[in-house]
Order: structure tokens, then sequence, then C-alpha cells
């Protein structure tokens, strides 16, 4: 049996966010949620989570999964606001992001209260571990390399592959964030280019090369024949050059200070912490209200 997959497209960070259902029972996951973010005022906003929930609804769909493919440096979760609109539904992630966990705790100066056993989630995924969803039996594909936690969700016919893939005419993920790993990337490509031609690959992010318009879906078939780094039959030393060459060139996310402060936090927003910048940040209020975020001092 196949899923049902529902895109949504936030704009502003350039991310797919996809509701998975089985269309006997009704069970539903969201995989890679956001939160809206003003980066000029740090305020947080749940107008696209509320779409997702609007949707839910409106289907009469029973979710079951709120998944990351990995703690993003580019956008903020909604995975934890999910949670509490959505109580029973099972917040859930991959093992790795316990690495992820331990190497941003000093950069952020997290304290020793902070623990970095993946606790924060409900669930840590294994390689290889099932995702039940209703009558559909998914499955977990470790995918390290873009970063330590990066894992792929294979249900039905549809693959999820977070930032290991971009569409074919955009490649692949940089590999230069700590615990990153261009070799890795490809030995993880590789699982997935040995799955059927015609499964369906759904990205995480789209930025219209040569301005065409934003997709999110393309199949392993096409990515085999026409991925701008990692075509069919490139070698691993071949493809770890022009990765490294390409990240070489990059600057980093502008979001990359409040993401990975949010998301290895399973979306959870941190307690302020007085001046920022030259503003005071508010208190922190209900869940559902959008708020002024913490950011720490650049280091």
């Amino acid at each position: 049996m196949n899923p049902v997959v529902t895109p949504f497209f936030h704009k502003s960070s350039n991310t797919w966010t996809y509701v998975v259902s089985d269309p006997e029972t009704l069970a539903a996951a969201i995989i890679d949620p956001c939160l809206d973010f003003d980066a000029k005022s740090g305020r947080t906003g749940v107008d696209s989570a509320t779409q997702l929930i609007d949707f839910i609804e409106a289907q009469k769909l029973d979710l079951r999964w709120i998944l990351e493919t990995h703690a993003h440096a580019d956008h903020l979760s909604a995975g934890r606001w999910l949670k509490t609109q959505r109580p029973v539904a099972c917040l859930a992630i991959g093992q790795g992001i316990r690495e992820v966990q331990r190497t941003f705790k000093p950069v952020f100066n997290l304290g020793a209260e902070f623990a970095t056993d993946g606790r924060q989630f409900d669930h840590l995924f294994a390689d290889g571990e099932g995702v039940p969803i209703g009558a559909l039996e998914g499955r977990v594909i470790a995918t390290p390399g873009h970063t330590n936690d990066s894992v792929s969700y294979h249900i039905g016919n549809a693959l999820f592959v977070g930032d290991t893939l971009f569409m074919p005419d955009g490649g692949s993920a940089r590999c230069d964030f700590p615990g990153g790993s261009a070799a890795r990337l490809y030995q993880s490509i590789q699982r997935l280019y040995a799955l059927p031609d015609d499964t369906r690959v759904f990205v995480c992010h789209d930025y219209g090369p040569n301005g065409r318009e934003f997709r999110c879906e393309t199949s392993i078939g096409a990515q085999k024949a026409g991925n701008i780094h990692l075509r069919g039959g490139i070698a691993e030393a071949e493809f770890v050059r022009v990765r490294e060459a390409r990240d070489a060139t990059l600057d980093m996310p502008a979001l990359i200070l409040p993401s990975i402060q949010i998301n290895i936090r399973a979306g959870e927003l941190p307690e302020p912490e007085g001046m920022v910048r030259g503003t005071r940040s508010a208190s922190l209020p209900g869940a559902a209200t959008p708020d002024r975020l913490a950011l720490p001092e650049d280091r």
C-alpha cells in the first residue's frame, strides 16, 4: 500500500513539509514542520504550522507521528508546538541527534542541565527501524553526511530524504557543518540509489535553480540519471572533490544560530538571556503565541 502525500511549502525558508497518510485508516505523519520566524524582530509564529493542523482536521486524519529528518540549520522546527496541539503524536528523530547535541551544547552555552541523550524527543529511531502509520509500514534509513543525525523515511513507494538529496538540478546538501562528511553522504546516497527506480523522492528544500518553479518530487531513477552532483557511476573520490569544493564557497545559513538552538531541543524555545544584541527579550508566553527568540551572542 502506498501513502497519500500532501506537500506544504514554507516559502521564507524554501522548506517542504509533508503530511503523509494511510488512505485506509487515515493515520498520518507530519514530516519536517516549520515555525515562522522573523529574523529582524526575533519573533516566532505558528501560521504555517496551523495550516497543517487545519488540514489534519479537515481530512479527519489521525496524527500519529511528527517526524524530523534531522536538526535543521536553516529553519525552526514546529515539532514541539504541534505536539501541544496533538499530544498523542510521537515526536521523533534519528539516534544521531545525541552526537549533534553533544557538538552544539558548548557552542550555545547550554549548561549542565541540558541533556545530550535525546530525551527532548519522544522517540529516537535506529537505522532500519519500522515506522507504522496505520496499515503502512515505513522504514528508517540512516543517511548521515549532511549531519550526523540525518535519516530518510521510506514509506510505501515514497522516500522522504531531508537534505540528503535535492532535486536533480539542485544536487546534494552541504557537508561542512560539524560532524558532516562528504564521504559519508556519498555512502548514504548509494543506499538510497539501491531502491527501485520508480521510488518517489520527496525533498526537504528546493530553491528553483535558474528560475524554474519550486518542486518537491522526483524519483530514484531521475536522481541516478541526472543529479548534478551524483549521477549513477560517479566514484566516491570525485563526488567528495566536487562537494568539498562547493562547500568552500558557501556562506553559513542565515538562520543557523536560532535554528540549531531550537531544533536540538525538539523545537522548544530556550529561556531568554536578557539583553541580546541591544534588544531585550520578552518572557516566554504559551506555546501557541508568537514570541521573541533569545539568540546567543556570536562566538
